[in-house]
């Protein structure tokens, strides 16, 4: 399982929040344009789907985290969330 931080300037779709539909287990929401994404998917696939629910001249950027980093302000159990998954 891998996570990871997916951020677009044009914000994401609510639908995509939770336990939705696509290549990943859960997807939960840190701001209006950064998700985290619990997936065992490849990058490439989590990348592609993200994508398609974005308009098509959208910047977006997926990396795969290795742990729950240095963090400050973000929702409650956030922090609690990433660890699970990551450590």
């Amino acid at each position: 399982m891998t996570v990871f931080v997916a951020w677009s300037p044009a914000g994401f779709d609510d639908e995509l929040v939770g336990e939705a539909t696509g290549p990943w287990h859960e997807v939960r929401r840190v701001a209006a344009e950064v998700l985290l994404v619990d997936a065992d998917e490849t990058l490439s696939k989590v990348y592609h789907h993200l994508k398609w629910s974005l308009p098509e001249d959208a910047p977006l950027l997926v990396v795969p985290s290795d742990g729950p980093g240095k963090n400050r302000g973000l929702p409650a159990g956030t922090t609690s969330w990433l660890r699970a998954r990551t450590e």
